[in-house]
């Protein structure tokens, strides 16, 4: 039962409409209550009839109308509990969405993609599925409540018996059920390493495909032992789950023999009482063993209903950097953007040592081209989403117009960033833009950066995405241009690119941005092309190397 009530709790925090999905629960659990009670009450009429006790006409409108009830009832606890089900279902999936939208970026990263999809593919449809055998459980409990009445009417001596014996029996079925929860986490658990090695298994199908020894290595150290630890652990937990039920069948037919057997030697119990017990009894059976064979999908659920709990708690530990309907952008005029003191410290289980960025105290203006770089590993990649307000700095702050941006200001500041991310995504959709003007501008763009003959674009959809690595490069950056933000973040963008793009990138495209006033941020290693920069930033380790403004840039910013 508390795991029941676990289950019911997580849908219900997470469902937009609580008091109207309390209202419907209750509503099912009575209808379902109501068809169990009915079957109960039809065994009434049939060992009355058989005992010849009541009038058949009477006992025949009975069985008429338990026989409309009962289905009746049945079909609106399941209908119910289904439509609950799937809206509360569709609200959690949707909560979760917008949780990860609203942590903080560092947050995700410390969390794993490989944790977000299990809870999203596998905990959560666990969670509904013992929702949805509710209506069943709630029918099932009801008819065992109302033979365990019915049998104290026929004979309260006899009833007392039963439930001391069915105590025993509930208290030797749990001692495996408990254990069988225990392989259930255990089992869970292994779903996380299952997904962090299918996420390995697609992202690096091309590396594992041309090295044998890798791909080996790779089944046998790590896939195979996670698929292996869900399929033990399985095992184990649903055999002794399947134990425990099986048990308390037995536990039944033993209760039966002691029924025909023992008792008429030790209670005076008539022969009408003994036949109703017996005919109970059996009834009982089959609802009984439907209630001991729900109950592991329930251990399952709580599991997965703890691991919902427990993620979404991880999620919302900080205040949202956004509420979940956002008010159109603020102006993107701005003069003056400071980094003051502000420094950034990696902590992660496999660095041998942590990596600390800062203190980094630096001023930048509308119009300037500036190049970071520095060799791997370096903190430039780490100073860029520091800068665009990705990451929050441990120490010092980030001023706008010598404003400084807090949690409540950081969605505002982003959306004065354009960003080609080195391990950048595309969406099959050009989502928040006007279709207007993709309409105006795209085709311009299409063709200068030579993509019109590969891809279309309708409304707002791609007409594909299945490009070559430095085409969708330029896709990217497709995008960056329509958003048309003030401020631009290129992190190795010319790094897939053939001789000729990285030439038109260095000299056309960049210096074309500059002149409309954006600022650009280029992250980049190719050397040859620093002297178009009008400042250029190097970083060693984490701190700075050396900031050098060009003459003309050191001019124009001087009274700044």
């Amino acid at each position: 039962m508390a795991n029941l009530i676990q289950v019911i709790s997580v849908l219900l925090n997470w469902s937009k409409g609580v008091r109207h999905s309390q209202l419907m629960i209750v509503f099912a659990a009575v209808s379902g209550a109501i068809a169990g009670l009915g079957s109960t009450a039809l065994i009434a009429v049939i060992n009355a009839l058989l005992a010849g006790s009541s009038s058949k006409r009477v006992l025949l409108w009975e069985f008429i109308a338990l026989c409309i009830v009962i289905p009746v009832a049945g079909f609106v606890s399941q209908a119910l509990l289904t439509m609950i089900t799937a809206r509360a279902a569709r609200d959690l999936r949707l909560q979760l969405a917008h949780q990860v939208l609203a942590a903080p970026y560092r947050l995700i990263e410390e969390l794993g993609i490989h944790k977000l999809m299990a809870t999203i593919t596998d905990d959560i449809p666990s969670v509904t599925a013992a929702i949805t055998s509710m209506p069943l459980l709630c029918t099932q409990f009801a008819i065992v409540m109302g033979c365990l009445v019915y049998l104290g009417w026929l004979s309260w001596p006899l009833l007392l018996v039963v439930l001391g014996y069915m105590v025993v029996g509930l208290f030797s079925h749990q001692l495996p059920i408990k254990k069988s929860f225990h392989y259930f986490r255990m089992m869970r658990e292994e779903w996380d390493a299952t997904f962090r090695a299918i996420r390995s298994l697609t992202e690096g199908t091309k590396e594992l495909k041309l090295h044998r020894k890798r791909r080996n290595d790779f089944i046998s150290k790590q896939l195979q032992p996670a698929i292996d630890g869900v399929q033990n652990y399985g095992i184990k937990a649903n055999t002794l789950a399947l134990a425990a039920s099986n048990w308390g069948q037995m536990l039944f037919f033993a209760f039966i023999g002691l029924i025909l057997f023992l008792m008429p030697g030790i209670l005076r119990v008539s022969q009408t009482a003994l036949t109703g017990y017996t005919l109970t009894v059996l009834f009982m059976i089959a609802p009984l063993s439907i209630i001991l064979n729900t109950l592991p999908i329930f251990e399952k659920a709580q599991v997965a209903a703890e691991k919902v709990k427990s993620l979404g708690l991880s999620l919302s530990r900080q205040l949202p950097e956004f509420a979940a309907t956002k008010a159109p952008g603020p102006a993107r005029v701005w003069n003056c953007l400071e980094l003051d003191g502000i420094t950034h410290t990696y902590r992660t289980e496999s660095a041998v040592r942590e990596f600390v960025l800062g203190p980094l105290t630096l001023t930048f203006y509308p119009g300037e081209l500036v190049f970071i770089v520095g060799g791997n590993g370096s903190g430039k990649t780490t100073l860029a989403k520091i800068l665009m307000g990705l990451y929050e700095p441990e120490e010092g702050m980030v001023r706008l117009n010598h404003k400084a941006v807090t949690r409540e200001t950081i969605d505002d500041y982003r959306q004065h960033f354009s960003v080609v991310f080195y391990d950048f995504y595309i969406f099959e959709r050009l989502f928040g833009l006007n279709e207007d003007d993709i309409a105006a501008r795209a085709d311009i763009y299409l063709n200068r950066l030579q993509l019109s003959d590969k891809l279309c674009i309708d409304g707002d959809r791609l007409s594909t995405i299945e490009l070559s690595q430095g085409q969708r490069k330029r896709l990217a950056l497709l995008t960056a241009y329509l958003e048309d933000r003030p401020i631009y973040v290129f992190d190795e963008w010319a790094s897939d690119q053939d001789p000729m793009f990285k030439q038109v990138f260095y000299c056309e495209i960049l210096p074309e941005l500059k002149a409309q006033g954006k600022t650009v941020f280029v992250i980049s290693h190719d050397d040859r092309y620093y002297h178009i920069a009008d400042r250029t930033i190097k970083l060693e380790r984490g701190k700075i190397e050396y900031d050098h403004r060009a003459a003309v840039a050191r001019d124009t910013h001087a009274t700044a």
